[in-house]
């Protein structure tokens, strides 16, 4: 019996998949934060590269990828794909249960999938330096590991509330030769601004990314990158679901249900847009495709589908998406790459027109799903892709309850080495259980930008 699914190094995707492509109808244009008019090639200019802005818009369905990107991938890709046979024996459940696993990549999550790429397309533009926020610290490691490839420097805005339960992060960045610095900081006119009127915040990705995009745009030798939310980042995470799509064909499978965890859509983009895309054009019309997300950060379940701000200050372009108010700030929940208040407008277009669901977890079941897989297959999770192993875990016992043999994929998306305080505080009953209250949403909302 298969339990680990290899592709050899010269079957690693050469392309990445688009899925603007097979959109019944294209994207609503993102806006001009000052005019609102629809964004140019140009308002992205201060801060991207112009291949990425051109990735961003493009309507071809594959893409190339560099050779010189692709020989940084290799270090770890492709990754292997694992089926959960100890879990589906302790479930008792028909379900055959398989999951990508990205936490072999040097930084230990799916995130170097799209920084490598970002870092070369900056270098090759004559960038010297990156500006970047990071919400559980994968997402600035990742940059960090990349830009020291391409010998630039990196400036990296973390989440205090990360920053301080996660301290290791940080240390991997400085590794790498990269600084970090926890957000809100005095370092910028925005993260001033918000010490100011809430000198005690945990802070948010809107407002570490309203840093970031700040010394970006005021630095001539700086660029900005993001690690989830734009299609240009979910672009280069289809790597994950291509090899993932190969590997189960080599064993004679395709999912039933494809199932990951959303904070921006970068993870969840990557394994399931491929099979999003098979949704789209008719080849598999039945795949069920599962966003998960905190009961704490809801965009998805609770959230409003409007254009709004990428950040808190208002200095990116403006997204129609499903979002939560770009001055809305969660509670400090462990996920914390999680914590951010909107969501990709593709994920979101996705999820509006029913090509894919989503659901909200509660964080102590998200911790007792992730025992529960550690206990049986071994690997301690990251809380974020503990999200979804509970979806997993649900759907698999409602398989047991039915007697259907469906077959689940999802996206493992990193180790949780460095979230082991998280772990104590769940096994010491110090996580709380929370739902955002619908006032405060209500709140956040209000004060979207008014568009058309």
């Amino acid at each position: 019996m298969q339990t680990k699914i290899l592709l050899d190094e010269d079957e690693m995707p050469r392309r990445w998949y688009n899925i603007q492509a097979d959109l019944p109808t294209p994207l609503d244009p993102p806006l001009n934060p000052k005019t609102f008019a629809p964004a140019t090639p140009g308002d992205f200019a201060s801060i991207f590269p112009m291949e990425l802005i051109r990735q961003e818009m493009s309507m071809k369905r594959y893409i190339d990828i560099p050779e010189e990107v692709i020989e940084i991938l290799r270090l770890w890709r492709p990754s292997p794909l694992y089926r959960a046979r100890r879990l589906e024996q302790f479930l008792g459940t028909p379900a055959r249960i398989y999951y990508k696993y990205e936490g072999v990549s040097p930084a230990g999550s799916h995130k170097p999938n799209t920084a490598v790429p970002q870092a070369y397309y900056n270098r090759e533009e004559g960038i010297e330096r990156i500006a970047t926020e990071t919400g559980a610290g994968q997402w600035g490691s990742a940059i960090a590991f990349a830009t020291c490839h391409f010998d630039m420097d990196c400036t990296v805005y973390m989440v205090r509330a990360s920053y301080d339960q996660k301290p290791y992060r940080k240390m991997m960045m400085q590794v790498w030769g990269a600084e970090c610095h926890a957000s809100p900081s005095s370092l910028t006119a925005c993260g001033r601004s918000v010490l100011e009127k809430d000198p005690e915040t945990s802070g948010s990705l809107g407002i570490a990314i309203s840093e970031a995009v700040e010394d970006a745009a005021t630095h001539a030798n700086t660029n900005y990158a993001l690690g989830s939310v734009l299609n240009h980042v979910c672009l280069h995470q289809t790597v994950v679901g291509l090899e993932a799509r190969e590997q189960l064909a080599s064993v004679d499978e395709y999912p039933d249900v494809v199932v990951a965890c959303v904070g921006g859509g970068s993870n969840f983009g990557g394994i399931a847009f491929p099979f999003a895309g098979d949704k789209l054009t008719g080849k598999r019309p039945d795949i069920d495709i599962v966003a998960v997300e905190p009961a704490a950060c809801p965009t998805l379940t609770k959230g409003l589908y409007a254009y709004d701000y990428g950040d808190e200050a208002g200095l990116t372009p403006i997204l129609k998406m499903f979002t939560l108010g770009h001055d809305f700030v969660p509670p400090a929940i462990h996920a914390g790459g999680l914590r951010y208040h909107g969501d990709s407008p593709i994920v979101s277009r996705l999820v509006r027109d029913g090509t894919a669901r989503a659901v909200s977890v509660y964080q102590n079941d998200v911790f007792e799903a992730a025992q529960t897989f550690a206990r049986t297959e071994g690997m301690i999770p990251a809380p974020e892709s503990a999200h979804a192993i509970r979806t997993t875990i649900d759907i698999a016992l409602e398989c047991r309850r039915t007697g259907e043999a469906k077959t689940i994929l999802f996206n493992n998306t990193g180790h949780g080495h460095f979230d082991l305080a998280a772990y104590d505080a769940f096994y010491a009953g110090r996580l709380p259980d929370y739902d955002y209250p619908e006032e405060l949403i209500r709140d956040a909302l209000s004060r979207l930008p008014k568009v058309g």
